[in-house]
């Protein structure tokens, strides 16, 4: 049996303007680009860790 992947989401909560370039592309890679939009992705490592690299732009909470 396949072992459903928990889903976590992701909620963009401030802006990218004066952010570090790093931060921008993190946020564009994450699928989010303005304040308040939000994604679910699979709760998988590498997310959590583009997750940690931009925790001050972002609010996350498990689905």
């Amino acid at each position: 049996m396949a072992e459903i992947a928990k889903k976590i989401k992701i909620t963009q909560t401030k802006s990218v303007i004066e952010q570090l370039e790093n931060a921008k592309r993190t946020i564009r890679a994450l699928g989010l680009g303005r304040p308040n939009y939000f994604v679910i992705k699979n709760d998988t490592p590498q997310i959590r860790g583009m997750i940690n690299k931009v925790r001050h732009l972002v609010r996350v909470e498990e689905v």
